[in-house]
């Protein structure tokens, strides 16, 4: 009898797991074109009968099953009855895949077991140099070419989102329509990402001539991490975050009225009111020479001289 594939699949990037996921079960389907032993197993839903009962029922055909697990490993508590439970697909013909929308805790004697007898593929969200080269790649496949500084601009705005990626570059490929897309096509279609929780981590590093200042930003950013949040993401929202500053900046000691600013500056009204709310806490000497270090860092981290995490950790405390 021929043994079982158990394929395990994880990581925060879903757009690319789930592209996987797909393949798997178009692979399948053209095999199996009944598709009546394609079975699921949803996390929300998980108990052990039932899902026994999912994957013993006898296959209509004598077809080999595909089943897939779907984020299931949160509703394992008892990791022995589930690690039993697996085990017992070993020697069937069946075709069993474990699908994680989210890093997977290596500790688990489940995820090791796992790891001995599944095909396994983490996808983890990609790095700056490796994202510039996926959304190149989107781009020409849609027909469409980009310059590097737009590239740049882009990969900033949007971070490692790859499903928001692919709908920006759909846009942004059918707006220029075969001409080359530019940093103003950028600044014109896309619309950066902020996070609200990104200003309380601003107030914070406003206030770090304290140590207890420096302490917070550094936890709020840990925060964003545990989360998920990628740190060249964090970077660029802080990067993005005190590019705003100096432009507000600028205009409060120009004497702008403050109603005009949105305007000038097109940003959102929460946008305005939280960054002007934070201009306050700066000079504008003060908010070049941040802004000169977060470009300094940002560098290093694209020549391969400092690790991302440990980079946003010196940021925070050279500030």
């Amino acid at each position: 009898m021929p043994k079982t594939v158990i394929i395990f699949l994880y990581g925060q990037d879903t757009y690319r797991s789930r592209q996987k996921l797909t393949e798997i079960i178009e692979s399948y389907k053209k095999i199996h074109k009944s598709g009546l032993n394609l079975r699921y197993v949803e996390g929300g839903d998980f108990n052990f009968e039932d899902a026994k009962n999912e994957t013993q029922t006898i296959s209509m055909f004598d077809e080999k099953k595909l089943i897939i697990f779907k984020n299931v490993l949160d509703r394992l508590k008892e990791e022995d009855k589930a690690l039993d439970f697996f085990k017992k697909f070993i020697d069937s013909k069946d075709t069993i895949v474990i699908y994680e929308e989210k890093e997977a805790d290596k500790r688990l004697s489940l995820v090791k077991f796992f790891g001995k007898e599944a095909k396994v593929q983490e996808f983890n969200l990609l790095d700056a140099p490796k994202l510039k080269s996926w959304a190149k790649g989107q781009i020409e496949a849609y027909g469409g070419k980009i310059d590097l500084p737009a590239m740049e601009k882009l990969v900033e705005y949007v971070g490692s989102d790859l499903w928001w990626m692919k709908n920006e570059i759909e846009k942004l490929v059918n707006y220029k329509n075969g001409k080359a897309i530019g940093v103003a096509d950028v600044e014109l279609l896309v619309k950066p990402k902020i996070e609200p929780e990104i200003f309380k981590t601003i107030d914070a590093i406003a206030f770090n001539s304290k140590w207890s200042g420096k302490k917070q930003a550094l936890k709020l950013l840990h925060d964003h991490l545990e989360k998920g949040d990628h740190p060249l993401y964090l970077l660029s929202m802080i990067n993005f975050q005190f590019r705003n500053l100096l432009i507000i900046k600028d205009l409060m000691e120009k004497n702008v009225p403050y109603y005009s600013i949105p305007k000038i500056t097109k940003m959102h009204s929460f946008v305005v009111k939280k960054t002007y709310e934070q201009a306050g806490k700066f000079t504008f000497q003060e908010l070049k020479k941040i802004y000169q270090k977060i470009f300094q860092v940002d560098l290093s981290i694209k020549t391969g001289k400092i690790n991302p995490t440990a980079a946003l950790d010196f940021l925070i405390v050279s500030i």
